[in-house]
């Protein structure tokens, strides 16, 4: 049996081996580096080291390839902000392409290909609310038919864009296609232009060799202006040697139904493909996909997020969306520059709440808002006493003394107690879809008439939402 001094000299050894205090330059250090430490390391590895937690070992092993943080905006650089308000201009088309809207467009430039190979006419009926993308989905249909045809060595169809609000007159549509089919011979004077493209569409040999693409913006003019040109323009689909491609695209889902049945009984029901509405999420990807050319944030994430909920349970009109962000970066512009000293980082959720106030406000908000300075802070008053009595009626008395309050705190001149009743009546006149904005009763003094609002107090502090001095009279505490 091993003695105790056998046992324990091991240990000892260990000990002093692996000591922190062990001296570098040792002559018996060397050989008790661990595998592990680099051979250049000249001290002695220990236990802290030897036995790193799995945190600091992902640290080392994969330090390098951790993204470097992306760059800060800096709103004060006037070609950054102009930049980001172009990205968010309705008439920008993202250079990365449209998103969300990848099934619509696949069953167009089907239905597309399907004419082009059989080299046969057709027409398609596109219709979805405004600011759903359907004229942007179509401008990239054709741009992806013209490589489509050029990647299987087809002839290019022709292209023609017509949009009915631009026209002089309905029947114009006809002498434009006429136009591009007959490029080199001139019109007769005899035969109108829709006479001149059925008689062309009616014999194969004055009929066009190349397929002609036309895509006609607007067509709810047609149909509510002159629905028999309507009819006229999807027929010239149906004659034996046409060579068109009708795509129309209008605003209203439900005209479909008002003109369709005429067509399907004069067999050129065109094919119809309807744009949603965008959902909250669809909103929220096309802004962000927006926001993608710049290496820098622009929005706080929970900014982006209830625009895209308020736009999308209004009208999920994505030129809406766009409006108010732009809207939002302005606001935040504007708050910069009244404070130079101070710091900012991102377009917050405050300043997309009063962009998206300024575009859904009510026609009693709008009312509001053009109201005199003195009758606004009559209404900021009343609300006040509303607000902090709970009552639903005051008197004129009490109302003019909540005005001259805040006249004091504003430090503006406040007008006579004569002024102020006459202000009143007027406010009680004024005509906003309903009745005024308050109610005055009867009483031999002033003072003791009645008042009562007749609008939703809500809406007084929805229209003064961002407004500092209005803000700074809805604070009024009650005295």
């Amino acid at each position: 049996m091993a003695s105790p001094t056998a046992i324990a000299t091991p240990r000892s050894t260990k000990r002093r081996l692996t000591s922190p205090r062990c001296a570098a330059g040792s002559p018996d250090a060397s050989q008790f580096t661990s595998p592990h430490k680099s051979p250049n390391a000249g001290t002695v590895g220990t236990p802290k080291l030897l036995s790193a937690s799995p945190r600091s070992s992902r640290k080392r092993l994969y330090g390098d390839f951790v993204a470097a943080e992306k760059p800060k905006w800096n709103p004060r650089d006037p070609g950054q902000m102009q930049a980001v308000k172009e990205a968010l201009h309705v008439a920008t088309v993202p250079s990365s392409g449209l998103v969300c809207r990848d099934d619509e467009q696949r069953r167009v430039l089907e239905f597309c290909k399907g004419c082009v190979e059989q080299e046969r006419a057709g027409s398609l009926y596109v219709c979805g609310c405004p600011g759903t993308g359907k004229t942007l989905s179509i401008n990239n249909v054709k741009e992806s038919v013209a490589r489509w045809v050029d990647e299987i060595a087809m002839e290019t169809p022709d292209a023609l864009s017509i949009n009915c609000t631009s026209l002089a007159n309905t029947h114009e549509i006809f002498s434009k296609i006429l136009a591009k089919l007959q490029t080199r011979k001139k019109a007769t004077g005899k035969l109108s232009a829709l006479q001149q493209l059925q008689t062309m569409f009616s014999h194969k040999e004055l009929a066009p060799r190349r397929m002609l693409l036309v895509v006609v913006d607007e067509m709810d003019y047609l149909i509510t202006r002159d629905r028999g040109v309507l009819h006229d323009l999807f027929m010239l689909t149906t004659y034996q040697f046409s060579r068109c491609i009708l795509i129309g695209i209008a605003n209203a889902i439900d005209l479909a139904d008002r003109f369709l049945p005429k067509l399907e009984s004069l067999n050129c029901k065109p094919l119809v493909v309807t744009f949603r509405a965008y959902s909250k999420d669809q909103i929220s990807d096309i802004i962000k996909h927006r926001m993608k050319v710049f290496e820098y944030d622009v929005f706080e994430p929970l900014a982006l997020e209830f625009c895209a909920r308020k736009v999308a349970a209004a009208t999920g009109d994505m030129r809406k969306a766009l409006g108010v962000c732009r809207s939002a970066v302005e606001i935040f512009e504007a708050r910069l520059q009244e404070s130079p000293d101070q710091e900012f980082g991102l377009v917050t959720f405050d300043h997309m709440d009063i962009a998206l106030s300024k575009a859904f406000k009510s026609a009693v908000v709008d009312s509001i808002l053009c109201l005199p300075q003195h009758q606004q802070m009559v209404l900021c008053a009343l609300a006040n006493t509303f607000h902090h009595c709970k009552k639903k009626a005051t008197t004129l008395g009490e109302l003019n003394k909540s005005y001259i309050e805040i006249c004091r705190s504003t430090q503006v001149p406040a007008v006579g107690m004569l002024e102020f009743s006459n202000m009143c009546m007027v406010l009680s006149d004024q005509v906003c879809k309903t009745p005024g904005f308050m109610k005055l009763g009867q009483s031999k003094e002033d003072k003791l008439r009645r008042v009562m609002l007749q609008i939703d107090s809500s809406d007084i502090t929805f229209a003064f939402k961002g407004n500092r001095f209005f803000q700074k009279c809805l604070e009024q505490p009650k005295f």
